[in-house]
């Protein structure tokens, strides 16, 4: 296979103009079911500039860091409940992680790589620049320190010691374990600290509901026969670009075998042809759009349920604030 990019004029504005408003226009499906109606369709619109319904209920890269903090902080001071000092793994990595966390495109790879700058400039190499940080190893733990931790002693069987999902549901929940004078918490403070923040009461929200639901709607629009007509234009620019056989954007690197050497200049070419395939036939603005429908659909099928989520998590910010 030819895996040189070959040259190949523009696509006509006309051609272009055609797209968008057949993406606009195709699909009647109310409510209900059937394909939903579209609002705008942009022209290759950047991924950072992408907004979509689910944003609203989903931590951006910088509350996902803190949110992890403060879990810290609640282990820690149930810990010390105790009598144990536990400061957990903390700074570098967090630190490091938290540093370019307010610029982020959290749909940088919704749709595969499609920043024609990074493109040419690492391929696919998603982690060009960021460096890398030794991950801290966690604190020993004494064997009573153990206990308190995980609600259950050293080289007990997993999966065995009383456990609760909620600390409303805790309260009621006997670990049959004492540290200090007092009883250890069902599950330990590791589980303590999670409840106290993501499961409070009997009515939060799990904590992955609104992640389930993205992902369903993102599932549903690879479905759509306007995703599905613009991925076969798109795999067949690919093709006339000497990559054939790729039906979607995210067989790529495994399809031409790239897992090794995601920034090199094999996985470079192949990322500009990409890029510049998804841009010609306006992928992720026809794509974006579709997403954005389905996910307006399981707002309004979930409003319910995602007001409470909604509300829950503002109250895990105030907590957050709380602690400093």
């Amino acid at each position: 296979m030819n895996t040189s990019r070959r040259s190949r004029p523009a696509a006509p504005v006309v051609a272009l103009l055609a797209t968008v408003l057949l993406a606009g226009c195709a699909g009647t499906g109310g409510p209900e079911g059937g394909e939903p109606e579209l609002g705008p369709v942009e022209v290759n619109p950047a991924t950072a500039t992408l907004a979509l319904p689910m944003d609203a209920y989903t931590d951006t890269e910088a509350e996902r860091i803190r949110m992890g903090q403060v879990q810290q902080a609640l282990v820690s001071r149930c810990m010390a409940r105790y009598g144990f000092t536990y400061e957990g793994v903390r700074s570098a990595e967090a630190e490091a992680a938290g540093a370019g966390a307010g610029a982020e495109d959290r749909h940088a790879y919704l749709f595969g790589l499609a920043d024609p700058a990074y493109a040419a400039a690492h391929g696919y190499d998603k982690s060009a620049g960021e460096g890398s940080v030794a991950k801290p190893a966690p604190p020993q733990l004494s064997d009573s320190a153990y206990v308190v931790m995980n609600g259950e002693r050293p080289g007990a069987q997993g999966g065995t010691a009383p456990d609760a999902n909620t600390e409303e549901e805790a309260a009621r929940v006997d670990s049959g374990l004492t540290a200090a004078g007092q009883k250890v918490p069902a599950g330990g403070c590791g589980r303590e600290g999670y409840r106290k923040l993501y499961a409070p009461t009997e009515d939060s929200v799990d904590l992955l509901f609104t992640f389930g639901l993205a992902s369903e709607a993102h599932d549903r629009s690879r479905q759509d026969s306007r995703v599905v007509d613009a991925l076969e234009k798109w795999s067949s620019c690919m093709d006339k670009s000497g990559y054939a056989g790729i039906a979607s954007p995210y067989d790529v690197v495994e399809k031409l075998g790239l897992e090794e050497d995601k920034g090199g200049p094999r996985a470079v070419t192949a990322a500009k042809a990409d890029v510049a395939c998804k841009r010609e036939v306006n992928l992720v603005g026809i794509w974006g759009a579709v997403e954005k429908a389905y996910q307006e659909r399981l707002v309004e099928e979930h409003a319910e349920t995602l007001a409470l989520y909604k509300k829950q998590r503002e109250a895990r910010f105030e907590l957050a604030a709380s602690l400093g």
